[in-house]
């Protein structure tokens, strides 16, 4: 019979330490991808390697809570050897954390107490806690509690609802001035609020009515050859006109059109 239950632990440990293990690589890989990959690492990864973690460590308790796994409460651990020199067996299995099983080490290894870091900061919050009065704790508890319902009925309301009033928000809340609007539209459409800009200068009689458009710089004006058949050409600039009609502004610039010919074409052979 007591053959039977040292193997029934052992193979109960070996599975222990298989699962254990199993945890260990999922945490080195998630914690080296959170140190070297965090730059490409997405929140979707993140949730699969916690969903992994999580299903691992349930595994872990279920085989615990197993009807045929032995209670591990009533075993004891008794060191039979503790020597201050180097085991290299020790720091192969232990993977190099505890090269040595030495007097120093063995009580926080085998403690079955939080460590002593721990435990002050538990008697800390304990005696604090003993402070406060029942009033006041309870004041204390009824605030997180509307605290945590809060937060719950908003995670628990649907996202239809939640989308709606985003919705609403957004179309009660104004995104542009009306007034500007007008002005800009006005300013487009009617040239409304635009002021005249003209060249410095004296302006002739017969462009006063003119634009700055028109005012500005040379426009494309048709000019009639002389001696030609009717022939017209286009030209940039200020165009000479004609003595003696009126509303137009004499030019001082001379320009001198000839007829083209055969004998002047740039690509007579």
């Amino acid at each position: 019979m007591q053959q039977r239950e040292e193997k029934q632990l052992e193979a109960s440990v070996e599975s222990l330490v298989s699962r254990v293990a199993h945890v260990k690589n999922a945490l080195h890989s998630f914690i080296y991808k959170l140190e070297n990959e965090y730059e490409r690492l997405t929140w979707p990864s993140v949730l699969d390697n916690f969903a992994l973690l999580s299903g691992q460590l349930n595994t872990i308790n279920k085989l615990l809570k197993n009807e045929k796994t032995p209670s591990y409460r009533s075993q004891v651990i008794i060191p039979l050897l503790l020597s201050p020199d180097r085991d290299d067996e020790l720091a192969k299995l232990t993977e190099q954390r505890v090269p040595v099983f030495s007097h120093e080490i063995v009580p926080d290894y085998l403690r079955t107490k939080p460590d002593p870091e721990v435990e002050e900061v538990e008697k800390q919050l304990t005696a604090e806690a003993a402070r406060i009065g029942p009033e006041a704790a309870q004041k204390q508890i009824q605030t997180l509690n509307k605290l945590c319902s809060g937060l719950l009925e908003k995670l628990n309301n649907p996202r239809d609802e939640r989308e709606a009033e985003n919705a609403a928000l957004r179309q009660n809340k104004p995104s542009f001035n009306p007034a500007d609007t007008n002005a800009l539209v006005g300013a487009v459409a009617f040239g409304k609020g635009l002021s005249k800009c003209r060249p410095p200068g004296p302006v002739a009689p017969g462009l006063s009515g003119q634009g700055p458009m028109m005012s500005g710089g040379p426009t494309l004006q048709q000019v009639t050859i002389g001696g030609g058949s009717g022939q017209q050409t286009s030209m940039g600039g200020p165009v000479p006109q004609q003595q003696g009609q009126p509303g137009k502004m004499p030019s001082s610039i001379k320009t001198n059109i000839k007829s083209a010919s055969g004998s002047m074409h740039p690509y007579n052979r």
